[in-house]
This record gives structure tokens, C-alpha cells and sequence, in this order.
């Protein structure tokens, strides 16, 4: 393979702007994000699908609202939390398929202002917090809602007691555009609205979503606001950029990201232990060393890794998830350079792990090597120096007319051993 990179090219009629184009570059360089669920759903701590899956009367539901007071929310310490992991964004639920507002919104009394005793609006002191920290903010929005009589019923939330399959798209599809204008008015600058659920009028494939209008909204509140959507398609018109769940791109082994790969800026969103929102049984928790991984190899795909938190229903992130992050934190600050502002190299990914690229400078990751010999198929460039990037320590390396042979010192045992190359 030369080392170069060919992307294919999808014709559209949506002309992003210049801002909107600069914040796709700066989302390509940012790398590594940070999802957090956190809804009414936490309070029972059975994850965020409990209220569909339990079959809960949307009415019963809602009962959860006046006991929600998570006591020991602190907006700073959940920044200072995801920025010491090297993360450069969060996207935080703003209302996710149960129906409940995470804010402050004056076109529904069900919110965490006024259903709840906690009468505060989490979502501005986070918004406020990531301004003053340096953090973007993207902001999760559900195409869904199981609790609102005027959503139209899809494959899902079928349970819930609400009293009219039909629902009212215009009074909905209304609804949503309100609550989008008040999140891009109200928050500050947001980096992405990341929408969910499209995927449940799947079996009803005539049904308009009426996306282009709501797409075209968005992009004229704030022109460089990125929009994505988790639909499992590849990206539709009007969007920035394109979403990959529990898988890596050009992967579908959790049998939700078998689409093609577009032009457009990639990310890939996976749970921290097996679940998205809150739930108290889920300790299995991925190792530092496969987060970290998953994380190069989301990069040397040229990807964003999403990588997601379920805060407690008091709060507080989950101290193993706060421990992962530091762990992850420790690791970025010595390798961060590696992976930030680069894209993926002109070495495809391999088993053993693949390559980061920016400038001249190519970056080996090897994750998985039973070997003190790696061969690289780089031809049409020529390799000048090649080192361990941790420590500068030469590695010796042979030529051919396939490609380059590295010769290293030992049998990689690293999480991940990253060699430098310099192309000419």
C-alpha cells in the first residue's frame, strides 16, 4: 500500500461553512471524547432502557422525577474528572428515550428543574464548567420519547400506557426544534448534537423524520455545531459527521455498525463496563489496558473514540470509571502526541495494531506482536530514522521492495509500543 490516503468522496448539496469545516478538523484532532447517560433511569439503577424493557407506565414513570437529588453533583470535579483523562469533549444526554429533560426548557414541565426538588439545571453548570476548563460540549438528543403522548410510537416504548399510537408528529417534530433552539441558544458554544433513535421506525420505512429542516436549524443557530446520528446508515445529507456504536469502524461485531465508511470525520462510542446508563450489578469494567487500546484503535482507523460514563443517581461518577480515566490520563500524557491532531497512517491497521500519521511523522502502534520483526508495507516514501517514540532508543530497520522491515530490540510487552518513523 503507498503511503498515502484515499478517502472516497460522496457528492452533497448541504455546503457546510468554513466554521463548520474548521470544527470538523478539530474534532478529527481531538480524538477522544467522553459520553455520559445520566437521566431519571440512574435512580434505578437497572440501566437506560428499564423503563422500556419493565414495560413502566409512562405515568408511574415520572413518579421518579420527585425523588431525583443528586446531592453530590459537581459539575467542576466531573470536568477536572474527564479532562485529567486526556479527553478533549463530553456529550452529555440531554433527553434520552425515557423523555426527561436534563435542562432547563421552558416546552415541557418534565425536567430537572421543575419535576425535581434538586431544581437545578445540571446541564448549564456543566455547559459553564467545560467553557471555563477548556472542554467542548456535544449534546445527545433522543428522536424518541416513551412519556410524551404526542410521540409517535415506534418498535420500541410500545409498553408504557401512553394512550395513543398515532402520537402528533407535528406537535412533536415542533417540540424537538423548540428544545434544539433552546440548547443552541442557551448553552454556550456546543461542539455536536448527537442524535439517537432514528433506527426505531425501522419497520415503517415511509416515515419522515423531516431530519434536512431540523439538520438545517441546527446549522443556522450555530453554524459550527457538528451534526451526527447514531442511525447505523452511512451518513445522511446534512451531516458532519459519522457515528459507529460498540464498534470500530469497518467492524460490526456488535451487529449495529455494518455500513460503509464515509469521507466524513468518524466516531466510534463504546460503554466503560457493559452498559450506558447507571447500573448498580455492572462492575465488569474494561481494563486500562483495553480501554487504552480500543482507544489507538479507533485513531490508527482514523477515529474519535466516545468513550462512555453512567453517573450514579447521586452524582457522582463511579470511582472505578474516575480511576480508568486517570489511568487513561497517565498514559495520554506520554503518548498523547501520537494520537492528538493526527490521522490514520498509510499502514492499514493490522492484527498486531497500525499506524498514526501526521506530517512526516508516522506512528507505530504495536498492540499485539509475538515477534522482534515487523514488516511495513511503505512504498513510495522512504523511511529515515525509525525510534521508540518513549525514549528516542534507535531501531534498526531493513529495506526491500515490498515495504520495511523493523528489527526491534525486544518482544513488544507494552500496552502499546509506539515506533517513531521519520519519512522522507
Amino acid at each position: 500500500m503507498a503511503c498515502s490516503l484515499a478517502f472516497p468522496v460522496k457528492a452533497q448539496s448541504y455546503q457546510p461553512t468554513e466554521e463548520n469545516l474548521k470544527s470538523r478538523q478539530e474534532f478529527r484532532d481531538a480524538k477522544f471524547g467522553v459520553f455520559l447517560h445520566w437521566g431519571l433511569y440512574a435512580m434505578l439503577a437497572t440501566g437506560e432502557w428499564t423503563m422500556n424493557n419493565a414495560k413502566i407506565n409512562y405515568k408511574e414513570y415520572a413518579k421518579l422525577a420527585g425523588g431525583f437529588y443528586p446531592s453530590k453533583f459537581n459539575a467542576a470535579e466531573w470536568v477536572a474528572a474527564i479532562k485529567a483523562s486526556g479527553a478533549k469533549y463530553i456529550c452529555f444526554t440531554s433527553r434520552h428515550h425515557e423523555g426527561f429533560s436534563m435542562f432547563d426548557t421552558k416546552y415541557s414541565d418534565y425536567n430537572i428543574v421543575d419535576a425535581t426538588p434538586f431544581k437545578r439545571d445540571v446541564l448549564k453548570e456543566l455547559a459553564d464548567e467545560c467553557q471555563k476548563q477548556g472542554i467542548r460540549l456535544h449534546l445527545y438528543y433522543s428522536h424518541i420519547d416513551w412519556y410524551r403522548e404526542d410521540a409517535v410510537w415506534g418498535r420500541t416504548g410500545r409498553g408504557t400506557g401512553r394512550p395513543n399510537p398515532e402520537g402528533d408528529w407535528d406537535s412533536y417534530y415542533t417540540f424537538m426544534n423548540n428544545q434544539l433552539t433552546e440548547l443552541l441558544t442557551n448553552y454556550g458554544p456546543i461542539g455536536a448534537i448527537w442524535f439517537d433513535g432514528w433506527w426505531d421506525q425501522d419497520q415503517n420505512p415511509d416515515f419522515d423524520w423531516e431530519l434536512p429542516e431540523q439538520y438545517a436549524l441546527i446549522h443556522r443557530l450555530q453554524p459550527a455545531c457538528l451534526v451526527g446520528n447514531n442511525h447505523h446508515q452511512v451518513p445522511f445529507e446534512g451531516e458532519d459527521i459519522q457515528i459507529f456504536e460498540r464498534d470500530l469502524p469497518g467492524e460490526n461485531k456488535a451487529g449495529l455498525s455494518g455500513q460503509g465508511i464515509s469521507a466524513l470525520p468518524l466516531e466510534t462510542c463504546q460503554t466503560m463496563n457493559g452498559m450506558w446508563g447507571y447500573k448498580i450489578t455492572d462492575q465488569n469494567y474494561k481494563s486500562t489496558k483495553e480501554l487504552i487500546q480500543y482507544l489507538v484503535g479507533a485513531a490508527v482507523k482514523d477515529a474519535n473514540l466516545l468513550m462512555n460514563i453512567g453517573p450514579q443517581p447521586d452524582g457522582e461518577l463511579p470511582e472505578v470509571a474516575v480511576q480508568r480515566l486517570a489511568e487513561m490520563g497517565e498514559w495520554m500524557k506520554v503518548y498523547g502526541e501520537t494520537i492528538y491532531g493526527t490521522r490514520g497512517g498509510c499502514v492499514a491497521p493490522h492484527p498486531w495494531g497500525g499506524t498514526t500519521q501526521k506530517g512526516n511523522k508516522l506512528y507505530v502502534h504495536i498492540l499485539d506482536l509475538q515477534d522482534k520483526a515487523l514488516f511495513l508495507p511503505i512504498v513510495g516514501k522512504k523511511v529515515k530514522k525509525a525510534r521508540y517514540f518513549v525514549d528516542g532508543t534507535p531501531v534498526k530497520f531493513q529495506k526491500n521492495n515490498e515495504g520495511y522491515t523493523l528489527l526491534l530490540n525486544d518482544v513488544p510487552t507494552d500496552i502499546d509500543t509506539v515506533i517513531e518513523l521519520e519519512l522522507d
